[in-house]
């Protein structure tokens, strides 16, 4: 009789440990789930952001150097020999076009440089007359196209004297005349790569080799 009082009085206090108990553990587990699922996607948006910005940093520099120029843009006065492409390995200076969405249109020198140890890649500009570059009452600051880099480096090759690719340089000595081709390697600071970048100029030394491929503009093999 008593028995059937208590049961029809309630819960008792166990069934109420154990029922907050699980009710607990429920929602650990849907929070549990909530982070996991926000760390997800918040890393998927940085993914989708460096993707975006690699994509946008290659376009850059591909189109600028593809459409380098054989213009000079400084000239040592002792030798009288005009520079028209200087690269170094974390250096490279070249002249080409800038479109006008930029506000800057035609020929100016662009001065790649690898900074801050190797974390970050800037760009400045120079508008370019009569083979100078031209200092700017107020000048730009670089621009920053990349950072938390690890490492950038730049490469160079132009044809052999006998003919055929050169092997890559990490300078370009002759800097009267535009390289074939360059590369730049990106290592970001997690250690992952990006994509190697290789262009061909389309002035670049061997330009009137006639082992060129017309589709390509490198030498057939």
């Amino acid at each position: 009789m008593n028995n059937a009082k208590q049961a029809a009085g309630g819960f008792t206090l166990i069934e109420v440990l154990l029922a907050t108990m699980l009710l607990v553990m429920g929602l650990g587990l849907a929070f549990a789930t909530l982070r996991a699922s926000t760390t997800v996607v918040q890393r998927g948006e940085l993914i989708a952001q460096r993707s975006e910005r690699m994509r946008a940093v290659e376009g850059f520099l591909r189109r600028r150097l593809a459409a380098a120029q054989m213009i000079a843009f400084a000239t040592d006065p002792s030798t009288r020999q005009q520079s028209r492409f200087i690269g170094e390995p974390q250096r490279m200076r070249f002249v080409s076009d800038l479109p006008d969405y930029l506000g800057r249109g035609g020929p100016y020198l662009h001065d790649l440089v690898v900074a801050d140890g190797g974390s970050r890649l800037l760009v400045a500009f120079q508008m370019v007359h009569a083979g100078q570059a031209i200092e700017e009452a107020q000048p730009r600051p670089p621009e920053a196209l990349a950072d938390g880099l690890r490492e950038v480096r730049f490469r160079y090759r132009g044809l052999k004297p006998e003919g055929g690719l050169d092997d890559w340089q990490s300078q370009w000595t002759a800097s009267e005349t535009l390289p074939l081709q360059v590369s730049i390697d990106i290592e970001a600071a997690d250690g992952s790569r990006w994509p190697a970048l290789i262009v061909t100029l389309a002035q670049g030394s061997g330009g009137g080799y006639t082992g060129l491929d017309g589709n390509t503009g490198l030498p057939t093999r």
